[in-house]
């Protein structure tokens, strides 16, 4: 009777050890899937984080320009940092650009910028006064309103700024557009807390006549943009003019 014999072993890995080196073939996979999902993410937020930035116009200023309210020879865009003062500002543009839509007038009349220190609310004077006057119309209500609004649901301040072309004016009660922008910007400010029912301390008003241009004053459309006035919101720890 042949004596029974224990048959040949393969040679290479035992078959467990195949089992397990499949399973951590399919563990590397799986991790490395879900790690670039989370850099796809990443990706993703940044490009969106960009969109805003655009969409909301921040920028900051350089150092030498010619031109000096928020005009694009003097701002440049930068990379948004996100920090709760940026948050707020931006908070502020969306609620503000959400008034306009529901105005017809407030859209064509205004204008909203973002900076590294603060946003601005720029509204025409033809919207807000009558020719070579200080005296506000009715229609100037809305922007004002607006400008009531957010002053009330943020903790800024607030510095109201008078703009003119370079026409020169000479009135008896005018003798120049110094007296015209910083008329202007004091009967704003005087309705603001006439209706806000705010400090004082929160805000000021100045008068820039055609110093600060957003553009030439070298055709009509170009003196209509120059005119205007500008509502700008900042942190009461930041003093700017």
């Amino acid at each position: 009777m042949p004596k029974y014999s224990k048959p040949s072993q393969e040679e290479g890995a035992p078959l467990w050890m195949v089992t397990f080196a499949d399973l951590m073939s399919l563990l590397l996979t799986f991790f490395i899937l879900v790690l670039s999902f989370a850099n796809m993410d990443i990706v993703r937020f940044r490009e969106m984080l960009g969109s805003i930035q655009n969409a909301f116009g921040v920028q900051v200023q350089r150092r030498e320009a010619d031109y000096v309210a928020f005009s694009p020879s003097e701002f440049e865009r930068k990379d948004l940092e996100l920090s709760r003062q940026s948050e707020e500002i931006l908070s502020m543009v969306v609620q503000l650009r959400t008034i306009m839509q529901d105005d017809e007038a407030l859209q064509r009349s205004t204008g909203v910028e973002a900076d590294d220190q603060g946003l601005v609310l720029r509204v025409d004077s033809e919207s807000m006064f009558d020719a070579g006057s200080a005296v506000l119309r009715p229609e100037a209500a809305p922007a004002l309103e607006a400008v009531i609004r957010i002053l009330r649901d943020y903790n800024m301040n607030l510095v109201i700024r008078g703009h003119t072309d370079n026409t020169p004016i000479s009135t008896p009660q005018f003798p120049s557009n110094w007296e015209l922008s910083a008329a202007r910007a004091t009967a704003a400010l005087r309705y603001i807390l006439e209706h806000g029912g705010f400090s004082p301390t929160r805000m000021r008003a100045v008068g820039y006549a055609d110093s600060r241009p957003l553009v030439p004053n070298t055709t009509e459309e170009n003196r209509n943009r120059n005119r205007r006035v500008e509502f700008f919101y900042h942190a009461p720890d930041v003093h700017p003019w």
